[in-house]
């Protein structure tokens, strides 16, 4: 019987960030605040003599993903890995960084290949900046909470609280994240929209990421329109980073969100990446 493992990562919602560039990938990072959330990537691993990589996303399978092939040529270890999850990949969800963390968490036990948590972390944020798919969700996510950053990488001093509102969130589709992250020009945006200090509390997080997202230039037009649509009735909300969706809080939010596409109840992710089962 073929040895399996399963495990989960929560998702990250991005806020508002700066770019920080180091000599390795292991200083190079962002800092900026975000939430990290219930929702995330579910990994299956299973021995194999080949590595493949089948990615399913809201009921559509795809092959192949370039950061998690990376991540287990450099263990030095081949497996069939399924990824899935629930929500969509590419809308500022943070999936990518939960796909690495609940694979590596899985092929850690799968192996025994005793790693720590701050290990597979870090192995997860390597591949994750190498190949620009995000700067600072796998540091978010190696444990819940709304997330304050304020150094690069995993071992960053980061500030968490625990609200118990739910946040809900529209998706418009997919913004490649690393074509923001190759832009110089935007990168000097963000880091000139930078709001420089933690949030409070949700509501103190919404306006905090909202002023950045107009201020950074990032906003489209489609984004602006569910934006205006949230002000006009009173609801805290901001674009999802890097994403082309909006997340809001509030007892209105998911009505408002609701006239723009289907809406997605989130609450505030308690820990981090975790082995679900061991199959023998």
């Amino acid at each position: 019987m073929v040895r399996t493992a399963i495990a989960f990562s929560p998702g990250h919602i991005s806020g508002y960030f700066r770019r920080v560039e180091g000599n390795d990938p292991t200083t190079t990072g962002s800092i900026g605040a975000g939430v990290v959330i219930d929702e995330g990537v579910r990994s299956t691993v299973e021995e194999a003599r080949e590595t493949s990589v089948l990615v399913v996303s809201q009921g559509r399978a795809s092959a192949g993903s370039p950061p998690v092939e990376y991540a287990l040529d450099r263990l030095g270890v081949t497996a069939r890995v399924t990824t899935e999850c629930r929500l969509p990949i590419g809308a500022g969800f943070g999936l990518s960084a939960a796909a690495l963390l609940a694979t590596l968490t899985a092929i850690n036990h799968l192996f025994d290949l005793d790693l720590s948590a701050d290990e597979v972390a870090a192995r997860a944020h390597e591949a994750e900046v190498l190949h620009r798919t995000g700067l600072g969700d796998v540091a978010a996510s190696r444990a819940g909470g709304i997330v304050c950053r304020t150094g690069p990488g995993i071992h960053a001093d980061i500030t968490r609280f625990y609200p118990a509102e739910p946040l809900y969130t529209v998706s418009l589709g997919p913004l490649p994240t690393s074509s923001v992250l190759s832009s110089a020009e935007a990168m000097a945006r963000i880091a000139a929209a930078y709001p420089d200090r933690c949030p409070r509390d949700l509501p103190d997080f919404c306006r905090l990421s909202r002023e950045f997202a107009e201020r950074s230039g990032l906003i489209a037009a489609d984004v602006q329109k569910v934006l205006h649509a949230c002000d006009t009735a009173g609801v805290p909300a901001s674009m999802t980073m890097l994403g082309n969706g909006v997340f809001a809080a509030g007892p209105d939010a998911e009505r408002i969100l609701s006239r723009f596409g289907e809406v997605y109840r989130l609450h505030v992710a308690r820990r981090g990446a975790y082995l679900i089962e061991m199959k023998p």
